[in-house]
């Protein structure tokens, strides 16, 4: 789960010292300490006291190294007491999952474990739902971690930040919508200034699936005037990827690159490489929608293997989406054909915004390629499913009124293009 910054440590240069130090004592490079989920260059950021590790991951610099994690992170020697649940956050993070479930598990047996460990054997099953993929148990396992007082304010707002994805992944935008703004008043209660920043950042996506700009705008807005506070760098990155979101749904692709660009850089110099391929994916979107095939196929290049790899079928049905708009740029067209059916079942069970753009993204391949009774399937499809003011709606209404223009049903086509046109004027005045 995502944590906070500096709490369990005294000091980030003397850890850094701490480590390098113990390091070379127990005569292992960067290299060699390193492990999956923990790189040598993030090592070398910890060492040259740039970076704040987890006191799950010191556990491992500690078992590795012969030293107590304590003193890593503290100085001291005094012998560690390491929670088992510890132990099954660490596990979770290293990807040994059936460990880490074991853990969590043998904690909800306990004859009377407190409510706090319980809530946090929750989270932590959860976190491992969601990481499978199996998002309705996910979902009630962090209700369950919800609905426990004693549950730590920063962990609450941790599991409330996947909760509210998981609710907006089932289209259900107004629990997720809730949700957050609950959270949002809370941190404003509190005057916790990364809440504050987070909640403003996941609200304002929301919203912005539900096509209002404005208020996104006005969100984004109040997490951008508390951001130097925030220490955390994946907030950060969440941050100007949705500003590169905003600007995306406003027609700015220049601004919606510039700010992608500066997630891109931020997670890359974190090793969050999963997030990182992501924003690829999102820049390949932005060149396609220049016209630029070649520099689209460029940034799938850099996030394929990623993503290949990942458990999300949907991120990756949507890297075959980007991909055959990029070939067809490109001249490709047979490729792009066959590129684009294989993308069609990995897009069909995403959220309905999600599915929608990408079935209208299709369409548009497959009218492009003259296929126009399989577009105009997808656009039919797009149209029943992407709620709200989205962009990507009137790239269906236009195609379609083109279909039905080149089928001489004239008529229907001149509805379509009034639709489109009420939808340009919504979101105009959604925008203020």
């Amino acid at each position: 789960m995502p944590r906070g910054v500096g709490r369990h440590i005294d000091d980030q240069a003397a850890v850094g010292v701490r480590l390098r130090e113990a390091r070379l004592r127990a005569g292992l490079s960067q290299r060699a300490l390193a492990f999956d989920g923990c790189s040598y260059a993030y090592i070398s950021r910890i060492e040259a006291g740039q970076r704040i590790p987890s006191m799950q991951v010191l556990q491992e610099f500690a078992r590795r190294l012969g030293v107590s994690a304590t003193y890593l992170a503290v100085g001291t020697d005094a012998p560690d007491h390491v929670d088992s649940l510890d132990d099954g956050d660490l596990a979770c993070r290293l990807g040994d999952h059936q460990r880490a479930d074991q853990i969590y598990e043998a904690v909800t047996l306990e004859p009377a474990p407190s409510p706090a460990r319980l809530a946090r054997a929750f989270a932590g099953r959860g976190e491992i739902a969601f990481q499978r993929g199996d998002v309705e148990r996910a979902a009630a396992l962090f209700e369950a971690a919800l609905a426990e007082p004693a549950l730590g304010r920063e962990r609450k707002s941790a599991i409330a930040d996947r909760l509210g994805r998981i609710y907006a992944l089932r289209g259900e935008h107004e629990r997720a919508l809730g949700l957050y703004e609950k959270e949002l008043v809370e941190a404003t209660r509190l005057n916790d200034q990364a809440a504050l920043m987070r909640f403003s950042t996941l609200l304002a996506n929301a919203v912005l699936d539900a096509g209002n700009t404005g208020r996104a705008q006005e969100l984004l807005g109040q997490a951008l005037a508390v951001a130097d506070q925030v220490k955390d760098p994946l907030d950060r990155a969440r941050l100007w990827w949705s500003q590169s979101r905003l600007h995306d749904s406003q027609g700015q692709p220049e601004l919606a690159a510039h700010y992608a660009r500066l997630a891109l850089s931020v997670l890359e110099d974190t090793e969050q490489m999963a997030f990182a391929a992501v924003a690829h994916l999102l820049l390949a979107y932005i060149e396609n929608e220049r016209g630029d095939g070649e520099a689209a196929l460029a940034r799938l290049e850099r996030a394929e293997l990623v993503l290949a790899t990942s458990t999300s079928q949907f991120h990756w049905g949507l890297f075959q989406v980007e991909r055959a708009r990029a070939l067809l740029l490109t001249g490709e067209r047979e490729e792009a054909a066959s590129v684009a059916m294989g993308a069609l079942p990995l897009v069909a069970d995403a959220s309905a915004t999600d599915s929608g753009r990408a079935q209208a993204l299709l369409g548009d391949v497959f009218r492009e390629l003259g296929d126009v009774e399989r577009a105009q399937e997808l656009y039919e499809l797009a149209l029943e499913t992407l709620p709200g003011v989205d962009r990507n709606l009137l790239r269906v209404y236009e195609g379609l009124a083109e279909i039905l223009e080149e089928q001489g049903r004239g008529d229907e086509a001149l509805d379509l293009l009034k639709q489109a046109m009420r939808l340009r004027r919504q979101a105009v005045w959604q925008s203020f």
